[in-house]
């Protein structure tokens, strides 16, 4: 079996988890931890290789998971404020507390809709839009998370915020689909599931159970939000069934692994067949080529001048490692974000 010497200065970069429905991103976060020491790196709590996520999924949420090590954990600021996509199925019929399957049912309604109305109501909900969170998230209300107040009995009164929905669309599951993950960007190696995205569309006119949705949207966006709010206006009510993330930021599910592979990485599989590089999650951002000295100047805090480069953000490298983030204004840059790779 193969054995990694203990690190302090590296492994730098992304493992993007196929995070599986019934575990908590923290939990994944743990396992990939544990993974890597028993693969032989250095995870003390001082001075050990650090590890962080991008981004929380539900337990009851499976898909991409971006997970940084080294100095890409100072990136995961970034990775939260990023876009994110998203494949969900909406019940019609019962809308539960937690909006999922989770919690017990609250309101009832005979009313089912048509996929022509579904398709109708979608524009109402693209583009900027407000919407109050459910009371089941880890929102801060008066210092306490929203979810331990509604555990305990109380009704939560949830502040409406706005939020950008990029892109929402019906996938060709023609509402039919009852929750079984999408073949399509599913993470390597795990098991295949059987394909929703198949068949003809419904009869026009036909009631539908279920609907499926991708929606392509900003930070802070709650699907089971966007799902409940969806049925309402379709005059019914809903909740989400199943929820899969297929992008964060630049990280796609065919990026992702499963947690077999990371299992693997643990017994000794070689970790540098699955790690991203830290630059992976700086996609679209341009990068500034710096000499040795050039290079010294920014790690040190200084600042580089006349540049000819445009303004804006820019990812400092020496070589092939990256040496800062840097905002460049004037031919100016100044250090925003430092490396110590």
């Amino acid at each position: 079996m193969t054995r990694h010497p203990p690190a302090t200065s590296g492994p730098h970069g992304w493992l993007i988890l196929d995070k599986p429905r019934g575990l908590g991103s923290t939990q994944a976060v743990a396992a990939v931890k544990r993974n890597l020491r028993e693969a032989g790196f250095n995870m003390k709590l001082k001075g050990g290789l650090k590890v962080g996520h991008g981004g929380t999924l539900d337990p009851l949420a499976e898909g991409v998971l971006p997970v940084a090590l080294g100095e890409a954990t100072k990136l995961c600021g970034r990775m939260l404020d990023s876009d994110k996509v998203y494949a969900f199925t909406i019940r019609f019929g019962e809308q539960t507390d937690t909006l999922d399957t989770e919690g017990p049912v609250i309101a009832t309604s005979d009313a089912r809709p048509t996929l022509a109305q579904v398709q109708a109501v979608l524009p109402r909900f693209t583009g900027a839009i407000e919407q109050a969170p459910p009371m089941f998230s880890a929102i801060k209300v008066d210092g306490r998370r929203a979810y331990d107040l509604a555990r305990g009995g109380q009704l939560v009164e949830m502040k409406l915020r706005s939020v950008t929905i990029h892109d929402l669309r019906i996938l060709p599951s023609w509402g039919r689909w009852q929750g079984e993950a999408l073949t399509e960007g599913a993470g390597r190696g795990g098991t295949t599931p059987s394909d929703p995205l198949r068949g003809p569309p419904p009869p026009a006119g036909e009631l539908l159970e279920n609907v499926t949705l991708e929606a392509h949207v900003s930070k802070g966006t709650y699907i089971r939000s966007l799902a409940r709010d969806i049925a309402l206006a379709l005059g019914t009510v809903g909740h989400v069934t199943y929820l899969r993330r297929t992008k964060a930021g630049p990280f796609t599910a065919d990026q992702a692994i499963s947690l077999d592979l990371l299992n693997e990485i643990g017994k000794g599989a070689p970790l540098e067949d699955h790690l991203l590089p830290l630059e992976a999650g700086l996609d679209g951002i341009p990068a500034l080529t710096l000499d040795p000295e050039s290079a010294q100047a920014v790690r040190q805090g200084r600042v580089i001048s006349g540049l000819p480069h445009p303004d804006g953000l820019h990812l400092a490298i020496l070589g092939k490692d990256p040496v800062a983030l840097v905002e460049i204004e004037g031919g100016t840059a100044t250090v925003v974000r430092g490396f110590n790779v």
